[in-house]
């Protein structure tokens, strides 16, 4: 298999530093940066990866240099279900009318009401206190 930007291939892990690691695939060495490693954040990368490692990494681009980006994270992306989840609209339907629309509009309002008057009574309560003086 040749090298190109979307394939998903093994490696092995051949030097870590600490911006990333060097994956070694298909005979040519790549860099998986630090922040293509994991999804969540990666201080140390020695936490996740050692040499000798066997991992699955996607090639992200190759430019025109020879070099080789690749990342794990975004393996484990492509793993994942990209189909949304199946909705029920005649229930999502059924949710929203429930009840008149002036019912609707009127509980709204009242909501809003309530919610207004709590940010009202927080911002009176900041400009409470101690004041500083403008005379020396």
């Amino acid at each position: 298999m040749t090298l190109k930007a979307g394939n998903i291939l093994e490696g092995t892990v051949v030097n870590i530093t600490s911006f990333g690691a060097f994956v070694e695939v298909e005979g040519k060495t790549g860099l998986v940066h630090i922040s293509e490693v994991s999804d969540t954040y990666v201080k140390n990368i020695r936490d996740y990866l050692k040499e000798k490692d066997k991992v699955k990494v996607k090639v992200i681009s190759i430019d025109d240099n020879g070099k080789i980006s690749l990342s794990m994270k975004q393996v484990e992306q492509d793993k994942k279900s990209l189909r949304p989840l199946e909705i029920d609209w005649q229930k999502e339907n059924n949710k929203q009318n429930q009840g008149s629309f002036e019912d609707r509009l009127s509980k709204f309002l009242k909501d809003s009401e309530e919610r207004f008057q709590d940010i009202k009574k927080h911002q009176d309560s900041k400009g409470k206190g101690y004041k500083k003086s403008s005379n020396y």
